[in-house]
């Protein structure tokens, strides 16, 4: 372990552990220092919004907590960079999770871990406990178990149910290409995609950049074995629906020519000559963690015309997933949305990818020390400490929840309902301002 390393895991110890142990505490928001606070709170006053909800069960919505709690719910299979640690081991990772809700979007979260590999044991507790929540955050869990545990829950459950791990990369790289391929002056039509890996991030990106306008037959998938070929025997159903009858066998095969490379896979797997094989301004989104596809400097060293993003904060275009998952359940818990679907998501893609578009606000500019910030091949998305995420990502989730009749309660004042987002992005500003005077947007702005 080098020294760096060395530094960052006692730092990093210490501030999961000194004064009160983790990240997270729950605090009361209403009165309790008088004896009559606690006759309102408990017994026996309580009694009275316990029967209002016994007679109708909406009214949980109005007098508990649950429109603005969200589940962040794990067993531990799959936790970024370490793989299956358990349940208990990926805890730290949860109420980091629920650290950044509420940091961002002000939701406030349990965190969950099931101590359970069992696909069916894991929806069953679940589904028992989904009462208490507006919504359900499935974080780290192995593929292909996590896709049968989304689909069920998704389809058993009335409240927002979003595998993060899968959709929320879906959501902000398809918004970093849709501005890439604007750069680079071309059609998502007409593309060439390659993406390697093949797990449950990679399937939901290459859906997702599907219904945005890439056509089946233009993406080609890799796994460890290499293109995922019709002739192949080894595929599962899910990777089946990729496969291609081109005549194509290696990584390097796929990519002469291709336009976008997606990498979801491990470390230096991506060589400056297969870089140099791809098409005029190539597309390369290298997002293995904590190390790429391919080094920056590599990368850049390549080809002039590259246009590069990593799921690092070190390097432009960081596609970070906290970018969407506040936002998307911010906007669904607040139109109390049965489901977070495909509406919702490619809204959600949109909202991102207009909002680079915009003047960067001076804030922004000085949490992150610098002088000008413009739209083009170094700033694809926003960056996480803009305060104007809260307001047009979550109006857009909101209004798509509407618009495709997911919605419960729509809103009706979008003027009232923009000046409560603001309200919730002042911890926002209190972080960009930290950032600025001691470079918090690293520790923290990570996705994790």
């Amino acid at each position: 372990m080098s020294t760096k390393d060395t530094d960052l895991k006692k730092e990093a110890l210490t501030y999961h552990s000194e004064g009160r142990p983790g990240k997270l505490e729950v605090i009361p928001i209403k009165p309790y220092s008088s004896q009559k606070d606690l006759s309102l709170a408990y017994s026996p006053g309580v009694a009275y919004p316990c029967l209002e909800i016994e007679k109708n069960p909406d009214d949980a919505y109005r007098y508990t907590s649950k429109s603005n709690l969200v589940a962040v719910i794990s067993n531990g299979t799959a936790v970024l960079g370490l793989g299956d640690i358990g349940a208990l081991a990926g805890k730290p990772v949860m109420e980091g999770k629920g650290l950044l809700f509420k940091t961002f979007a002000d939701i406030d979260v349990f965190d969950i871990e099931v101590n359970t590999k069992n696909v069916e044991e894991f929806i069953m507790t679940v589904r028992n406990i989904a009462p208490t929540f507006g919504g359900i955050n499935l974080e780290d869990i192995k593929a292909p178990e996590c896709f049968e545990i989304e689909e069920r829950l998704k389809e058993e459950l009335d409240i927002p149910v979003m595998h993060d791990d899968q959709h929320g990369t879906a959501i902000i790289s398809s918004a970093a290409l849709l501005n890439a391929l604007e750069v680079a002056g071309k059609d998502i039509c007409e593309v060439r995609v390659v993406v390697n890996g093949a797990g449950a991030a990679a399937l939901s990106c290459s859906k997702l950049y599907m219904a945005l306008g890439v056509k089946p037959e233009n993406l080609i998938m890799c796994d460890s074995k290499g293109v995922l070929r019709a002739d192949r025997t080894d595929l599962n159903e899910r990777k089946r629906q990729f496969a291609t009858r081109l005549n194509l066998t290696t990584l390097e095969d796929a990519l002469k020519g291709a336009d976008v490379f997606l990498g979801l896979s491990v470390a230096d797997v991506l060589t400056q000559e297969m870089v140099r094989s791809m098409a005029h301004d190539p597309i390369v989104f290298a997002l293995a963690n904590p190390n790429p596809e391919i080094s920056y400097e590599n990368a850049m060293a390549s080809r002039p015309d590259i246009i590069f993003a990593t799921g690092r904060s070190d390097y432009p275009n960081q596609v970070n997933n906290v970018l969407g998952f506040p936002y998307i359940f911010r906007g669904a818990l607040d139109v109390r949305a049965r489901k977070i679907n495909e509406e919702m998501k490619i809204a959600a893609v949109r909202a991102l990818s207009e909002l680079a578009k915009q003047p960067v606000p001076e804030m922004v500019l000085t949490a992150y020390n610098k002088d000008h910030i413009e739209f083009g091949r170094e700033y694809l998305i926003p960056k996480a400490l803009d305060p104007r995420l809260i307001t047009v990502v979550s109006t857009a989730v909101a209004q798509a929840a509407m618009d495709s009749g997911v919605a419960r309660q729509p809103i009706t004042n979008w003027h009232t309902y923009h000046a409560a987002l603001l309200c919730r992005t002042k911890v926002v500003q209190r972080l960009a301002a930290m950032a600025a005077s001691g470079g918090l947007e690293c520790e923290i702005v990570n996705g994790r």
